[in-house]
């Protein structure tokens, strides 16, 4: 009788959380995005000092002396992607506890995805709190009666994975950056969560979205066959896409 009504609050809520994450993004993803190596930026894209402490990493990019609107076109398409994706987690998922877990993966995802865009980097810092913090998270959901999904299959799948990527990188140093090794555990954590089958088709759609995007820039012109991609993002998209489409 109230579970209708229940899931629409909890999608709205969900939605919400996204707007709210998804404008404090910008300022953590700028100061990040320096190559390996350098210290953290300090300084808003015009030149002016971060002010200290949190304040420093969370909102928009332009700081308060720089002037004009404190969110940018691009900020706003950065809050309503996460909107969506949380909202989308949350009417996918239901009101099962695994569900913290995803939500707070996605400004995480969000950020590291700027990242790598940006500068082809997925920063430690960020990779493998992820991978503890979405261990310990779903080892807590695994205690609640109303989980929907397997803690050990998602220990078994986050080193399967990872061993994949490992593998991979190893072969082909090149074509694969270590930051997306660290990464692949917690994706096949989150995916093992649900079967094997979601393991599989959020690995696959990875690499088959950075294949036709590399087709694409080559048909296009715009590239060749040593055109290097930022992987991460695709890797991201399709976790996603795997716990949207998990039976």
């Amino acid at each position: 009788m109230y579970g209708r009504p229940v899931h629409v609050y909890l999608i709205v809520a969900a939605a919400v959380w996204g707007i709210v994450s998804g404008l404090l993004l910008p300022r953590a993803a700028h100061r990040l995005a320096v190559p390996s190596g350098e210290p953290w930026a300090a300084q808003c894209p015009r030149g002016h000092p971060w002010p200290a402490g949190v304040r420093g990493w969370l909102g928009p990019t332009r700081c308060r002396e720089c002037g004009g609107p404190p969110v940018r076109a691009a900020g706003t398409a950065v809050a309503a992607g996460s909107a969506l994706a949380c909202a989308a987690l949350a009417a996918r998922v239901g009101a099962h506890p695994e569900l913290v877990v995803w939500l707070l993966l996605v400004p995480v995802g969000l950020v590291l995805g700027r990242v790598d865009l940006t500068v082809f980097r997925l920063p430690d810092v960020l990779t493998l709190p992820a991978l503890g913090g979405t261990a310990a998270l779903l080892g807590l959901a695994a205690l609640l009666p109303a989980h929907d999904g397997s803690w050990i299959r998602a220990l078994l799948a986050a080193v399967a994975v990872g061993f994949v990527y490992l593998l991979l990188f190893l072969i082909n140093p090149a074509g694969m950056g270590f930051g997306d090794v660290k990464l692949a555990p917690t994706l096949g954590l989150a995916l093992g969560w649900y079967g094997w089958p979601t393991v599989f088709t959020g690995t696959f759609l990875g690499f088959a979205l950075g294949a036709l995007v590399g087709l694409g820039l080559i048909a296009t012109r715009r590239g060749t066959r040593k055109t290097a991609l930022p992987f991460g993002p695709f890797m991201l998209v399709a976790a996603l896409a795997g716990l949207l489409l998990h039976g």
